[in-house]
C-alpha cells in the first residue's frame, strides 16, 4: 500500500475504463491513502491485528462514502482478507483469486511466485493459486530475503535501479531452469523492475490483473 502502488492502480484502472468507453471517461473511485509506516513489514500477531483494525476502519470509511466494492492495493495485506471481510459489508476483490482465474484460463500449470516474504513463504496466497490448479515451485529462502529487501528498501520508496532489474532477470532465469512455466509478480511494485511484455517466461503481474478486475467490476455496474 505504498504511494507507488496507489499511483499504478489509479493509472491502470482509469486506462481500462477509458479504453472500454471513450477518451473523456475516467473511473469513479474513492481512495484511502494510508500511512505506510503503520503497515510496514508486519511480523507479529499483534502487528497484524493492528493492521486489520487500520484497514477495517479505512474500508468502512470508504463504504460510508459510497464505495460498493473494495480493492486492497497490496498482495501482502491479503493475509487478513477473511478478517477484513467479516468487518466490511461490501465485497472485497481478492487479488490472488483474480490471478488464479487468469492462470486457469491460460491453462498454466507450473509457476514461481515472487513477492514479499510473507507472500512467498506463507500459505494464505499460495493456497489460492493452487486451488486453481497451479503448482508453485518451493521458495528459495536466499531469494526470498533478497526480493523482500528490494521491495521494502527500494521499490516501495519509488526507487528502481539497473541492479534491481538485473537481479530480477537472474532470478526469473533461474526459476525457468528450475521448471517454472510462468512467473507470478505478487508484489504491486515489482513491475517497476520487470519487463512484463518481454521476458524469458510469461509474466502474470498481479497489479495489472487486479486493476483490470476492478475496472471490469465498475463496467459491470454501469
Amino acid at each position: 500500500m505504498s504511494w507507488v502502488s496507489t499511483r499504478r492502480y489509479y493509472e491502470l484502472i482509469n486506462r481500462a475504463i477509458q479504453l472500454a468507453k471513450d477518451k473523456r471517461t475516467s473511473a469513479p473511485l474513492l481512495i484511502e491513502s494510508l500511512d505506510f509506516n503503520f503497515v510496514y513489514r508486519l511480523r507479529s500477531d499483534k502487528e497484524w491485528e493492528r493492521a486489520t483494525d487500520i484497514l477495517a476502519d479505512a474500508a468502512n470509511r470508504l463504504k460510508d462514502a459510497g464505495a460498493e466494492a473494495i480493492i486492497i492495493c497490496a498482495n501482502s495485506m491479503h493475509r487478513i482478507y477473511r478478517d477484513l471481510g467479516n468487518r466490511v459489508d461490501v465485497p472485497i476483490i481478492h487479488i490472488a483469486e483474480c490471478v488464479g482465474e487468469k492462470m486457469k484460463a491460460d491453462e498454466m500449470k507450473v509457476a514461481s511466485l515472487i513477492g514479499t516474504h510473507n507472500v512467498m513463504v506463507e500459505g494464505f496466497y499460495r493456497r489460492r493459486l493452487v486451488s486453481y490448479g497451479v503448482d508453485l515451485l518451493p521458495p528459495d529462502m536466499g531469494v526470498v530475503d533478497q526480493i523482500d529487501s528490494l521491495i521494502y528498501d527500494e521499490l516501495m520508496q519509488g526507487r528502481a535501479t539497473r541492479d534491481a532489474e538485473r537481479l530480477l532477470k537472474t532470478i526469473i532465469t533461474n526459476q525457468s531452469r528450475a521448471g517454472a512455466q510462468a512467473i507470478v509478480l505478487a508484489c504491486t511494485e515489482l513491475e517497476m523492475v520487470v519487463d512484463i511484455d518481454a521476458n524469458i517466461l510469461p509474466i502474470y503481474d498481479s497489479t495489472t490483473i487486479h486493476a483490470q478486475a476492478a475496472a471490469d467490476w465498475i463496467l459491470g455496474k454501469d
